[in-house]
């Protein structure tokens, strides 16, 4: 075969031109970081779930976490700069940023982490992580695990009161936006230009003041191990009477009224399972928004 040496450089040219698209292509889009604001957010749906972003007092939740995929834009929904070898994390309803434990139920294994995303957008997941955290906690190859997500409340509120909010209401309107432009706090990956809100000029932010509230040390800590079975739970039901009702609109699926005490007053859940496998709690969860019921979630117990 002869070889021309005109066509071996047009090929290496287009070799080249393909590897530039396929790196332009994995390179996240969307705005660039403008610094860190605190933000609650509207209701969203994501996949046919909706979710309600609001401020709590207190927030310890048992669920299912899985890791952010590849391709996420520049800036997290509240203007930080992402990188995977953050520690950082996605919740769909907490306030950003919100500083939380992690802990891996399977191991025992517990970080703390900054919430300053939204997502994830799957159904039945409680927080997504990067890479970085899910290698820490010894996530498994599926990169689903059980997971506990608590809220570090003392934390989070002076956190979010240096980036202007205000005092928190637990009955916040769950549509309300608040934002204030600052840089990028000291524990967000990479850096960010001046602000693009408005005519804040750089000169008049204030840098987020790094202190206990803000530093995240990394340090993995070991407790104790506890799995468990999954269910898929609606809950907040004022009477055990409404709780039942919907348990015999869901006939044909496993599952009891269960009390859920919360904040001093009882209520009822709906509680189907147990599920042994995380593909069949799915699958529930995907038969409960079928049938039109909503906010269900899948929790550890």
């Amino acid at each position: 075969m002869t070889h021309h040496p005109l066509r071996a450089v047009l090929s290496l040219a287009v070799t080249a031109l393909t590897l530039a698209g396929c790196v332009w292509h994995h390179r996240r889009p969307g705005p660039t970081p403008t610094g860190a604001r605190y933000m609650i957010g509207s209701p969203y749906a994501a996949d046919g779930q909706w979710h309600y972003p609001r401020a709590f007092g207190t927030y310890d939740r048992t669920g299912l976490a899985t890791i952010i995929p590849p391709g996420h834009a520049a800036a997290t929904a509240n203007g930080e700069a992402f990188h995977q070898t953050g520690l950082m994390a996605q919740s769909p309803v907490l306030p950003l940023p919100s500083l939380v434990r992690v802990t891996n139920l399977v191991n025992g294994r517990n970080l703390t982490v900054r919430v300053n995303d939204r997502g994830p957008a799957m159904p039945g997941r409680i927080i997504a992580v990067t890479r970085t955290v899910a290698r820490r906690l010894d996530f498994p190859s599926g990169g689903v695990v059980e997971v506990r997500v608590q809220l570090l409340a003392g934390r989070s509120a002076a956190l979010q009161a240096a980036l202007g909010a205000g005092p928190h209401l637990i009955a916040a309107p769950v549509a309300s936006v608040q934002a204030s432009a600052l840089p990028p706090p000291p524990d967000a990956a990479g850096s960010a230009g001046p602000s693009g809100m408005g005519s804040a000029a750089p000169a008049a932010l204030k840098p987020e003041p790094a202190g206990p509230a803000t530093h995240l040390s990394g340090t993995v800590r070991q407790g104790t191990p506890d799995p468990g079975p999954l269910y898929v739970e609606m809950g907040g039901f004022g009477s055990g009477g409404d709780a039942q009702a919907l348990l015999f609109r869901l006939s044909g699926m496993p599952g009891e009224v269960v009390p859920q005490p919360r904040e001093g007053r009882r209520f009822y859940a709906v509680r189907l399972g147990p599920y042994r496998l995380v593909a069949a709690a799915d699958a529930a969860l995907r038969q409960v928004l079928q049938r039109g019921v909503p906010d269900p979630e899948i929790v550890v117990h």
